[in-house]
């Protein structure tokens, strides 16, 4: 089942290769019924360039791996 807490948990592991670079990323919100995430990138990484590639091959790819359940995960700016 989906819950905040899982997905915070995923984040938080994700964190440290955003942190790297000096990025980071927060969970906005979690819509449970319909399997939707949303996530702010921050730092370095809410204005790199490569933002975009970053967000889909890392933090959607990641959190869609570790819980089947996302069905969509949303990049807030």
């Amino acid at each position: 089942m989906l819950n905040t807490k899982k997905v915070q948990k995923i984040i938080d592991e994700i964190r440290p290769a955003l942190q790297l670079d000096g990025g980071d990323l927060e969970l906005v919100a979690v819509d449970e019924k319909k399997g939707v995430v949303k996530v702010k990138l921050q730092g370095r990484c809410a204005h790199c360039p490569m933002a975009q590639i970053t967000f889909q091959q890392l933090v959607e790819a990641e959190l869609k791996k570790a819980i089947p359940e996302i069905k969509k995960v949303e990049k807030i700016d």
